[in-house]
């Protein structure tokens, strides 16, 4: 179960998900897509990595004594720094200057350094696992020598993205090679399912708040338009119908009975959650377009919701084909019922019905998975499941 002091840690989150959200739509707005894209990808991996560390030692180590929770405020402390170097690197690919992940990587330093010190500690404590514990604290060090040397490479963003990718492989090698070749931790199924799941509500909650935020800003100026309320129901909608689908699967069995799919589940779950801030950051473009602040058009804003719906959903499905270790038919023709919406949508965006009416048609694409799931998808799911939980 988790624990007042992890859920604390999460709230640290909020704004690490908030400040890209908010980058990502104004970037959006002004129609730089390709960079703003591209710095919204590199700043959400940083922030979910930074929580997947921290998790996944809690559900092994958590100890909650003094030691612990002083380390795991300053990882918050971290956090915190490390949401406020998200500008600095959108602003500075758009000014076609050099990559500037100083604060950034300021933020990482003081996590790592806490970090690698309760993989030290738990070294010490529990001398069965001592070779998985420190095989995390060298490949975090390693991987932080690297981002601190990009720090004064100077590089254009090109270059920078490059060596970004050969440090990113480091990060995610080393619980690989923590867990499948030097005896793993003790991590709890249960809770590690339950943690993921707290953020996926974090990430929605985010979509929520910044949409009601930048909607305040339409309605100061205008009053309740019929186009601002439309927005505001097609965010709830959306934030709703993305939280039902994504319980479709009972992680937490399958994962205690299936613990060598953990890696699937952990880091399938870094584009899920960049999808549900996607999805934030592309209602707060519409809040834009009605605000006629935005350079897209009726098309291009539905768009900006539409596909990072898209790929949630997808990602789901995909999620449950790794897990449960099957494919079910079924899921196709939810898939392409689903896509028929969001093309849909699209389609009568360009047609010139009005932006926020498409938005809501939008909010539709969940609702084909829950109804299909409600109709007949759970008890293929059953099925699945029980076989998958006996193998």
């Amino acid at each position: 179960m988790a624990t007042p002091l992890e859920l604390l840690f999460d709230l640290t989150f909020v704004v690490g998900f908030g400040v890209a959200a908010s980058q990502f739509a104004y970037a959006l707005s002004v129609a730089r897509v390709g960079a703003g894209l591209a710095c919204f990808v590199f700043v959400i991996f940083a922030v979910c990595w930074a929580w997947i560390n921290f998790s996944w030692f809690a559900s092994a180590y958590d100890t909650d004594d003094w030691v612990y929770r002083l380390t795991t405020m300053l990882q918050m402390v971290g956090v915190i720094v490390l949401a406020l170097g998200i500008p600095p690197v959108f602003a500075s690919v758009e000014a076609g200057r050099h990559f500037d992940i100083r604060v950034m990587v300021a933020g990482y330093v003081v996590m790592r350094i806490a970090m690698v010190a309760q993989w030290l500690r738990a070294a010490g404590q529990d001398p069965r696992r001592r070779a998985a514990c420190l095989t995390y604290a060298a490949t975090i060090t390693l991987a932080q020598i690297g981002w601190v040397g990009l720090i004064f490479a100077h590089a254009s963003a090109r270059v920078t993205f490059l060596l970004a990718g050969v440090l990113i492989l480091v990060e995610m090698t080393g619980p690989w090679l923590a867990e499948a070749r030097s005896g793993g931790t003790p991590w709890h199924a249960h809770h590690i399912a339950e943690r993921y799941g707290l953020l996926t509500i974090i990430a929605l909650g985010e979509g929520v708040v910044g949409t009601v935020a930048s909607l305040s800003a339409v309605v100061s100026r205008q009053g309740w338009t019929v186009g601002a309320a439309l927005v505001a129901v097609a965010g709830t909608g959306l934030t709703f119908g993305m939280w039902w689908i994504y319980y479709v699967v009972p992680t937490s069995e399958l994962l205690h009975v299936h613990r060598e799919r953990s890696f699937r589940f952990g880091y399938l779950h870094i584009p899920v959650y960049g999808s549900i801030v996607a999805t934030g950051a592309g209602l707060h473009a519409a809040a834009y377009y009605i605000e006629h602040q935005s350079s897209l058009g009726s098309v291009a804003t539905v768009l900006a919701v539409a596909i990072p719906v898209a790929v949630y959903i997808c990602l789901v499905y995909v999620l449950y084909m790794l897990l449960v270790h099957t494919w079910d038919a079924f899921h196709a023709l939810l898939v392409a019922l689903t896509g028929i919406v969001l093309v849909a949508a699209v389609a009568l965006a360009g047609a010139g019905l009005p932006m926020a009416v498409c938005l809501v048609i939008v909010t539709l694409a969940p609702l084909v998975t829950v109804v299909g799931f409600e109709v007949l998808g759970h008890r293929h799911a059953t099925e699945a499941i029980a076989r998958s939980l006996a193998e």
